[in-house]
């Protein structure tokens, strides 16, 4: 594929750290742009073009050379996994999610910038998670509005037909990837549930393995998910780079039910340092609030020619390498830097 001339907002983010390394791998022109300072550092040091740009102001845009750009990638969302959900109202996912979009799509159209891919969460389907068989384009959304991604899943939905509006009125060639739960080196420390920070359970199975701990397992073990590895996405995202055909919603998925027994199991196999037998304790009488979803990705193979290459084993293996060379350990110290000012903002509380 030729080398194309790439704009990408929230640049700074896990996908996005990891696309534009594959981007320039590849020899793209890529203009990196987000509002994380650390990002900013992270960019300059590798020579590549950073604009800071905050996507809820109209005038930001200005900063941005007008072009021409085979491609705009677009990442930057606020959602509650990264944010204290009582620091947020719903005002604040409407102006980053919806008002951001607006602008991003608008400056295309404005630039006739021709391309966008927009990557989105899979939570707007949670109302279909209880279906036996995976989740396809055509089922649509499901919203629940008592949960604590309602509002998220509310402006994601916005942000999608906004999408999808562009592409009808003004030829847009508009992609949307639906993701599910993005594993890889980086963002997998801490997160915020019900407003409240606390450790991953990913990271958790991960550091007692590798302390050769007892590994805890509660609530029902059968309960699965589909998950996907970040370098099984930055590959769509190239994929479709590529492809003039490609159009509307296509499910970026392993399309596997990952049960949480095989997870920790994998985790044990991979990451426990000595030789005796990783120690599993099964805890079912504690309950867990685990999701459970699967969905077809058929979709993505057929019209981008694209499919995920790495199962849970490989993604480990891959994601252990890329643990001990910390090349985007920068990554981390943005995910540290932010909970510890989220940490200060609650002792003053």
């Amino acid at each position: 594929m030729k080398g194309k001339r790439v704009l990408v907002f929230g640049a700074a983010g896990f996908i996005g750290t990891y696309l534009i390394d594959e981007l320039v791998r590849l020899d793209h022109q890529i203009i990196a742009s987000d509002i994380s300072d650390i990002g900013e550092k992270y960019y300059r040091e590798n020579n590549i073009h950073y604009i800071p740009v905050d996507i809820t102001r109209k005038n930001d845009f200005e900063k941005l050379p007008g072009g021409p750009y085979d491609a705009v990638i677009h990442l930057a969302a606020l959602q509650p996994a990264n944010f204290s959900a009582s620091a947020n109202a719903p005002e604040d996912y409407v102006s980053v999610n919806v008002v951001g979009t607006l602008n991003i799509l608008e400056y295309c159209r404005k630039n006739r910038i021709q391309k966008l891919i927009y990557a989105s969460s899979h939570r707007n389907t949670s109302g279909l998670w209880s279906r036996k068989t995976a989740i396809r384009e055509e089922d649509g959304r499901a919203l629940e509005y008592n949960e604590e991604y309602s509002m998220f899943c509310i402006s994601e939905s916005a942000a999608q037909d906004l999408v999808e509006y562009y592409r009808a009125q003004y030829g847009l060639k508009g992609i949307i990837f639906r993701l599910p739960p993005v594993y890889g080196f980086g963002p997998h420390l801490e997160i915020f549930r019900n407003g409240k920070p606390m450790k991953t359970g990913f990271q958790t199975f991960i550091e007692n393995a590798m302390a050769c701990k007892p590994i805890e397992v509660w609530g029902d073990s059968s309960i699965g998910r589909d998950i996907i590895y970040v370098k099984d996405v930055v590959s769509a995202f190239v994929k479709a780079l590529g492809n003039e055909k490609a159009g509307g919603l296509y499910n970026i998925t392993s399309a596997y039910r990952l049960t949480l027994k095989e997870e920790v199991e994998t985790i044990a196999r991979v990451f426990w340092r000595d030789t005796t037998k990783p120690v599993i304790v099964l805890r079912p009488e504690i309950p867990h609030k685990m999701d459970s979803f699967v969905y077809d990705n058929t979709k993505a193979k057929q019209e981008l020619d694209w499919r995920p290459l790495y199962n849970f084993e490989k993604m480990l293996i891959d994601y252990k390498k890329e643990l001990d060379r910390n090349k985007f350990g920068f990554l981390v110290e943005k995910r540290s830097n932010m909970f510890k000012v989220i940490y200060s903002k609650f002792k003053e509380v």
